[in-house]
């Protein structure tokens, strides 16, 4: 089992930063891929960036390339996304998710393993 364990959210007005933390414990995968996702009300679930965790190289969903950056410390078990230049639409329960480095498509939710229980991130305009 994998347990993630997301904090880091707030409120902060438009233009503003914040950078949301994923705790990860438990099995750990060296290879896995670590994922943010992020939930607004009556809307899917949507990917926002991912990572493997053994090598630097991360995607991110086209609506926030340029503003937001995801990154791991193996070392602490950690991810991280680094939110610059939030808007309002940015709104939503953002979650960590983590899957095995297998052919699923790391953009599907249902592809994923393992959830965190979600932070809320508000943007004020």
């Amino acid at each position: 089992q994998v347990q993630l364990v997301e904090s880091g959210g707030g409120l902060v007005q438009a233009g503003g930063s914040l950078r949301l933390s994923c705790a990860a414990s438990g099995r750990t995968f060296s290879t896995a891929i670590m994922s943010w996702f992020r939930q607004a009300p009556g809307k899917e679930r949507e990917f926002v960036a991912g990572i493997q965790w053994s090598v630097l190289s991360a995607t991110y969903a086209d609506f926030v390339k340029g503003r937001f950056t995801i990154s791991r410390d193996s070392a602490k078990n950690m991810v991280y996304l680094q939110m610059n230049s939030l808007k309002p639409e940015d709104t939503a329960v953002y979650y960590c998710a983590a899957k095995l480095p297998d052919t699923r498509a790391w953009s599907r939710p249902g592809n994923y393993d393992y959830w965190g229980q979600g932070t809320q991130v508000t943007v004020s305009s």
